[in-house]
């Protein structure tokens, strides 16, 4: 694995009627702290298998977790950028990156974020963050969720204002960008489809496979036995007529 390079590239220079251009680099590596917990880690994980497996066709959005966003090229050298801990952006190429880079991604910002609560973070993930991402990034939905607690809330954009999603009858709240709900499922924060189905992980879907195979197996066993039973109840009738002097096709017709 390549080593992490904590230095920023160096920037490029053209000349143009005697003025500078200066281009900012847009192959940044991710500058993000090492995760709370594998509480934390493991979360991220199991959001990003579930939404990669259910939109496994399309090609039009990037997710990823625990990603440096460089929103600014001032901030490079401020080092005033942020990560977040889950986030999803619409409308653009589907590929491997080292960060998210605004100037380089057509100025998109994410249209969904999630953070991970944690006693250390909370403050900044409720206020700055927040802030951040509602007056900045203009991003449409913002969710938290605290892995220990399970406090869990979420924002949508209105008006230029974030206000609270209001739950559903399951205690679930919908996101309009993604198309699907979020709720907390076994401590988990997790997806629901629009016909409330809970979205699978790999793992999940392994285990239904293995029992809807051990249920067809079972079904045709059973199917099996009481082709014999029928069999075998067959057999004995004929027998009895036989034992009774009867010709079976006598009592047939």
């Amino acid at each position: 694995m390549a080593a992490k390079n904590t230095e920023t590239p160096a920037e490029f220079t053209v000349q143009d009627n005697a003025e500078d251009i200066i281009i900012p680099p847009c192959d940044l590596w991710s500058d993000e702290p090492p995760l709370e917990s594998d509480l934390h880690r493991e979360q991220i994980e199991l959001l990003l298998a579930c939404l990669k497996w259910w939109w496994q066709n399309r090609s039009d959005f990037y997710a990823s977790g625990n990603l440096t966003i460089y929103y600014s090229p001032k901030h490079i050298t401020t080092r005033d950028f942020r990560g977040s801990d889950f986030f999803v952006v619409l409308g653009c190429e589907n590929r491997p990156r080292k960060s998210w880079v605004l100037w380089g991604e057509e100025g998109k910002y994410p249209n969904v974020i999630v953070e991970l609560l944690s006693n250390s973070t909370a403050k900044v993930d409720k206020g700055t963050k927040k802030q951040l991402y509602q007056d900045v990034f203009r991003t449409p939905e913002y969710f938290w969720f605290h892995p220990d607690t399970l406090e869990f809330q979420g924002f949508c954009l209105m008006g230029g204002q974030y206000k609270s999603i209001e739950p559903s009858a399951e205690g679930w709240l919908s996101s309009h960008q993604l198309e699907l709900f979020l709720g907390v499922h076994e401590s988990k924060l997790r997806f629901f489809n629009s016909d409330k189905q809970l979205i699978p992980t790999p793992e999940e879907r392994v285990e239904a496979a293995q029992q809807q195979a051990d249920a067809a197996q079972q079904q045709a066993e059973a199917e099996r036995q009481q082709k014999e039973l029928a069999q075998q109840r067959v057999e004995e009738l004929l027998a009895k007529l036989k034992d009774l002097g009867v010709d079976p096709k006598d009592a047939v017709n």
